[in-house]
């Protein structure tokens, strides 16, 4: 869990950012219903995984029950940051059927699905139909599920999991997104009528902030 600043240096700055990002994304709650995030770069330069594995933690340690989806069948990487096993998960689920199989962690209140085995077409797997059902049924095991999925710009799996979640945190890195691309990537996603709460710049003089547009 070195990659997990919020446990590694809770003290630092970009701990401190993580908990501010909670904080907003309680007060996007209060106008409209919040319980599924999707949380997305606009690029593959962006860590993503990183980012959305930090919040998880400062959500659960303020005491929300969260269940943290890795939505990235492609290059999955919540297993390896959580140290948890990825034989079972989301695409073993969404082909078999049954119970979700969830995975504790040793953050309190913090359940992992990881992304499972590979898919040969993951695009097929992730239907909207089958997205809608899925996070109805994981909605009855935590009170907020945070999404990662790949970046925007490089497959359209973000738009699929976008136009399903109550909301969506896009991120950028500060020196190398470009505007354009990340106009692109919000174009994209609000086609699929995508409630995005905000952008999350990273990198920013080792610190991390949310911004609106």
């Amino acid at each position: 869990m070195s990659n997990l600043i919020t446990l590694t240096d809770p003290q630092s700055p970009a701990a401190e950012a993580y908990q501010s990002l909670r904080t907003n994304i309680e007060f996007a709650g209060l106008e409209r219903p919040l319980r599924s995030l999707l949380v997305t770069g606009v690029d593959q330069q962006i860590d993503k995984s990183v980012a959305v594995a930090n919040l998880a933690v400062v959500m659960a340690q303020a005491g929300d029950r969260i269940l943290l989806v890795d939505g990235d069948l492609r290059r999955p990487r919540q297993h390896e940051l959580f140290g948890v096993s990825n034989a079972k998960g989301l695409s073993s689920w969404f082909g078999e059927g049954g119970e979700p199989p969830l995975q504790s962690t040793k953050i309190e209140r913090l359940q992992l699905l990881p992304a499972g085995p590979a898919t040969g077409n993951p695009v097929a797997l992730l239907s909207q139909k089958r997205l809608e059902q899925a996070l109805a049924d994981l909605a009855q095991h935590a009170d907020y599920i945070l999404c990662d999925a790949p970046p925007v710009l490089a497959v359209t799996d973000a738009a699929l999991w976008a136009g399903k979640v109550d909301g969506v945190l896009l991120l950028v890195n500060a020196g190398s997104t470009k505007r354009d691309n990340a106009l692109r990537a919000r174009a994209i996603l609000e086609k699929v009528h995508a409630r995005i709460l905000g952008a999350v710049l990273l990198n920013v003089e080792k610190d991390a902030a949310m911004s609106g547009w």
